[in-house]
């Protein structure tokens, strides 16, 4: 069985103004100290890609999402051998950081989870 990506309590969040007017802010900051961004990278570019699941998320992506990608892990990499951030304006900003392969790694997790009970079946004789 394949554990889940993860436990997320953004839609309640979400829901509620309230919580949203208290955890965005915090939401923010907690990105901005992270660093990713500052490298060029997007939240989904830090999944481990050496799982199965992600791994074959990442194989459904089209063409573009896919050398999107490896140019902003490679120029994240160098940025990272110099021991430099790159410019300002080169840093992703929070309304272009969009989760663009965790709903393909649900996708592939919902399939395996259908795949596991199809597999589980047995057929009796009456």
């Amino acid at each position: 069985m394949v554990p889940p990506l993860s436990y997320s309590f953004a839609g309640k969040v979400l829901a509620s103004k309230t919580l949203t007017k208290w955890f965005m802010p915090f939401s923010h900051w907690y990105a901005n100290l992270a660093g990713y961004r500052k490298y060029g990278l997007k939240y989904d570019d830090l999944l481990i890609e050496e799982r199965d699941d992600v791994q074959r998320a990442i194989g459904r992506l089209t063409p573009r999402e896919t050398y999107d990608r490896i140019y902003r892990m490679k120029r994240a990499s160098q940025a990272s051998v110099l021991h430099k951030p790159l410019p300002q304006e080169q840093w992703v900003k929070p309304e272009e950081d969009v989760r663009y392969l965790v709903p393909h790694v649900e996708e592939v997790h919902k399939e395996d989870m259908e795949r596991q009970q199809w597999d589980d079946l047995a057929v009796r004789r009456k």
